[in-house]
């Protein structure tokens, strides 16, 4: 194909020993390694290497019990992401360093202070991955008895999104002066409290952190659901989102670009990046027998466990080999409601039994599979990214350290060639990368006004 002069965005999507549900008895991954620095250096510094614009760590808030022999089968510990990512900062020095936390278990100036704290520590490297939690067990974990009904989750996650960003506001940018001779550590008249009284949340402030190197960390979502593509349009840099045909994820594309005129955006503002399990051979056969022996590989107690908490629904009363039972209403369903569909969806489209679908989602989990030589996978991706449908990937290797090494070595220079990606760094900081703007201080427009209101 002919070369492109947009560049596809690459995040790495680190979730340890890797994304297959049986990653961790695959040949190689290593599996004891999960809350080992050294191991989480080494990927890091594997992305950096691959030129990757980021790298991305999921997380939540809970040990789910309900299926005994998986928790027994499977990878249920990870370290908490600001952490891990803030000893990361220190080893690298270009790739952006983006965690999830949700507003569903948290409080906005823990999380302000958190990410303007990364993003000082990393110099502009820091993104927020801003989730509604969908696990029913994590509202146990924080004095409550049930979860919060989805489009409350939702409710409570914009006024957070919008208290954390007025508290990143907290100090105009030159508002430090660091002046030893007179005493002026900060000019106080660039100081604002916030004094913020919501629906949820009450919270004076200011920050005691100074603004964020890039003004306002990278502001990633996650959600595809009506009120989730709309929250996006709104505040969202970064979209994360999974599709499994190139249709879908083309209507998807110009639905949320769509939106963003509405509120004073461009398309430019938005990178969309759905999800990409690749599994890369030398030859196509290899991939094949890769793919193969990952599924022969997972305990059937996990597959099911995994499938049930993807759709929330619990499969485990129902014939492994036979179909899907009759699935409640989509109002009904209280956890990830786009995820919901989708597999409903796969499942009904390619008439697959529970079994076959845990088979098929054990490694991308709902996200696109992608197989081949690391030609054939370029191809993948690049009719995608030509044809409307995305921005860039989240690359989800399959297991680790290899699937990602693999993808650095092997698919990356194929798209360097193709001109689809770049070869080196050219800027400092992720919003550098993405080609994001940096916000501009609300204080600017005040004084904008003040000055044309004057003349």
């Amino acid at each position: 194909m002919s070369k492109s002069t947009r560049q596809m965005k690459l995040g790495a999507f680190l979730m340890t020993p890797g994304h297959h549900v049986a990653a961790w008895r695959f040949p190689g991954a290593e599996a004891s390694e999960v809350l080992n620095l050294k191991f989480y250096k080494k990927l890091a510094q594997t992305a950096e290497r691959g030129k990757f614009d980021m790298l991305f760590l999921a997380d939540g808030y809970s040990v789910s019990e309900k299926y005994a022999e998986a928790v027994a089968q499977t990878v249920t510990v990870r370290p908490e992401p600001i952490t891990l990512l803030s000893a990361l900062a220190a080893v690298t020095d270009h790739v952006g360093l983006a965690g999830t936390v949700s507003t569903t278990y948290n409080e906005p100036y823990h999380v302000a202070r958190k990410f303007a704290s990364l993003d000082h520590l990393s110099s502009g490297r820091a993104a927020w991955n801003v989730v509604t939690s969908a696990n029913p067990d994590e509202a146990l974990n924080f004095n409550k008895e049930s979860h919060l009904l989805h489009s409350l989750r939702y409710e409570r996650a914009e006024e957070f999104l919008n208290v954390v960003t007025g508290l990143w506001d907290s100090w105009e940018d030159d508002a430090f002066l660091f002046d030893k001779e007179n005493a002026a550590f900060a000019d106080k008249n660039k100081l604002h409290t916030l004094h913020h009284k919501g629906e949820w949340f009450s919270v004076k402030g200011p920050l005691n952190v100074a603004r964020p190197v890039q003004g306002y960390p990278v502001i990633i979502q996650a959600g595809s659901s009506e009120p989730g593509k709309e929250l996006a349009a709104r505040t969202a840099e970064v979209i994360f989102t999974a599709w499994q045909t190139l249709e879908e994820a083309q209507n998807f594309y110009s639905d949320v670009k769509g939106r963003l005129a509405k509120y004073g955006r461009s398309p430019e503002d938005l990178k969309i990046m759905p999800g990409v399990f690749p599994i890369i051979g030398r030859t196509e056969e290899e991939a094949k027998e890769k793919k193969a022996l990952l599924e022969q590989l997972i305990p059937e107690e996990a597959g099911i466990s995994l499938l049930s908490q993807l759709i929330s629904f619990d499969l485990s009363p129902y014939p492994v080999d036979g179909p899907l039972p009759d699935l409640p209403e989509l109002d009904q369903i209280n956890g990830g409601k786009t995820r919901f569909t989708l597999l409903k969806d796969l499942a009904e489209r390619e008439n697959l039994t529970i079994r076959q679908l845990y088979e098929r989602i054990a490694g991308a989990r709902g996200h696109r599979e992608i197989l081949g030589t690391p030609e054939q996978i370029a191809d993948q991706l690049e009719e995608w990214f030509l044809s409307g449908a995305a921005d860039g990937f989240n690359i989800m290797p399959p297991y680790l350290p290899g699937g990602l090494e693999e993808f650095v070595d092997l698919v990356v220079p194929e798209l360097q060639k193709r001109g689809l990606f770049r070869t080196e760094y050219t800027g400092t900081t992720l919003r550098d990368h993405l080609e994001l703007k940096r916000p501009v201080h609300p204080a600017a427009f005040e004084d904008a006004a003040v000055l044309y209101s004057v003349n």
